[in-house]
């Protein structure tokens, strides 16, 4: 926003950069924990070493209001709401209400604009470790009629990810059970419901045997499609097929860390994180291959590149891909009419670029009819805080987790107000 503090923030980068050059001892670091983390990397995800000198955390958010210029759009104001523990997915309820997960384990509610203070009654034990924890969460399609509300997380002892469904009775959940359980693994798993009701679960993948993404017979690197009661539906494209499990619907993904509808077209889109370079956003299709590790615009933490061949027949190149990586998260499509200069544009979420920190920000793509892509524009990089996911809520606003320890819920709305020149401290 202000030039002042671009410059400042462009000076302290070389300056930290000059360090590396330098040969400062390097620091490991977790690419998706707190302060220099961002990429989404678990137990086994081969993240390599942070640069030296980087392990830097975010600032802390103002309480706001911020006034921030965008392009297209022009001026936008952000509400702050603080006081969120590592905060991963949201989902609105009919009242006007957001459920928030925290990673840590605990489900939060903000209610006629406060978070309120207690976790919500009724969550799972979770075995949050690492980058495990409290995943996703989603209301089912029919909510107003059965109150279903679906999470996913790892499950103590070992961590398997698991989808639970329990029943929203106003102030809890109840009724709480299980409905499938996938594998062990320190990575991500988003849900997102498709047209058809059914329930498309992603199972993250890391850098370790990442040959695993290929195998049909695991379910590692895979997204799985589900009956709403966690069963198989008989119409997956490898039921009755030798070799395959028959719950999964795509193949060949890394860490997929953001999950939607395209409320346009029906199809569901993923957003996974690549190592560094090769972060993709993929329109998936039934039965298909999205190349990892086989094909991949990406390159391993040291340098090398994942592959020489960033094209395969039979494999499926990313609607967009991102290098260097923006550790790419949440996702959202953008339909309502508060943002008329953005209407039909996707929205995902990023943690990190180029492994540099405080870097983390929101982007926005928008698309010819054949959902080619056309432009992308980096917003809220003054924040200098990791966006986890991004949302369009029912009143047509823009709703932003970040990805922090001191987390917040930040909602976006257009303003005609000049922006702010002030510092982010």
């Amino acid at each position: 926003m202000t030039m002042r503090y671009s410059i400042r923030t462009l000076v302290v980068t070389f300056l930290l950069a000059s360090l590396t050059l330098m040969g400062q001892q390097q620091q490991p670091a977790a690419r998706g924990g707190q302060a220099g983390g961002a990429r989404g990397q678990g137990a086994n995800g081969g993240r390599g070493a942070t640069p030296p000198g980087i392990t830097w955390p975010s600032p802390p958010l103002p309480a706001g209001p911020i006034i921030l210029e965008t392009g297209i759009q022009r001026n936008v104001k952000l509400f702050i709401t603080k006081g969120l523990n590592q905060p991963f997915s949201m989902a609105f309820l009919p009242d006007g209400a957001i459920l928030i997960t925290e990673r840590p384990g605990r489900l939060r509610i903000f209610r006629n604009g406060v978070l309120e203070p207690t976790p919500v009654a009724g969550v799972p034990e979770v075995r949050a470790q690492g980058l495990a924890g409290l995943m996703d969460v989603a209301l089912h399609p029919r909510f107003a009629d059965n109150k279903f509300v679906y999470l996913t997380y790892h499950k103590p002892p070992n961590g398997v990810i698991t989808l639970a469904r329990g029943r929203w009775d106003g102030h809890a959940l109840v009724e709480v059970r299980d409905i499938f359980t996938a594998i062990a693994t320190g990575n991500a798993s988003r849900i997102a419901f498709g047209k058809d009701g059914m329930i498309h679960m992603s199972v993250g993948h890391g850098d370790n045997n990442p040959e695993q993404a290929q195998d049909p017979n695991t379910l590692n690197g895979k997204t799985l499609r589900l009956r709403d009661d966690g069963t198989i539906p008989p119409d997956n494209p490898f039921v009755g097929r030798a070799g395959y499990l028959p719950e999964i619907f795509t193949l060949g993904h890394r860490n997929p860390l953001g999950m939607a509808l395209n409320p346009v077209t029906g199809d569901i889109w993923e957003c996974e994180d690549g190592p560094n370079g090769g972060d993709e956003c993929n329109v998936l299709q039934a039965g298909k291959n999205y190349g990892w590790p086989v094909v991949s615009y990406g390159r391993f933490y040291p340098g090398p590149r994942v592959t020489e061949r960033p094209w395969q027949e039979g494999m499926e190149q990313p609607a967009v891909f991102w290098v260097p990586a923006i550790a790419i998260s949440g996702i959202t499509f953008y339909t309502g009419d508060k943002f008329p200069n953005w209407k039909n544009h996707a929205f995902v979420g990023g943690m990190r670029t180029g492994e540099v920190p405080r870097s983390g920000h929101l982007e926005r793509i928008d698309f010819n009819d054949k959902w080619e892509e056309l432009h992308r524009e980096g917003m809220l990089r003054e924040l200098q805080n990791r966006i986890r996911d991004v949302r369009q809520g029912p009143d047509g606003f823009l709703y932003l987790l970040t990805a922090e320890n001191d987390g917040a819920l930040i909602r976006m709305e257009p303003t005609t107000d000049p922006a702010s020149v002030r510092e982010f401290r």
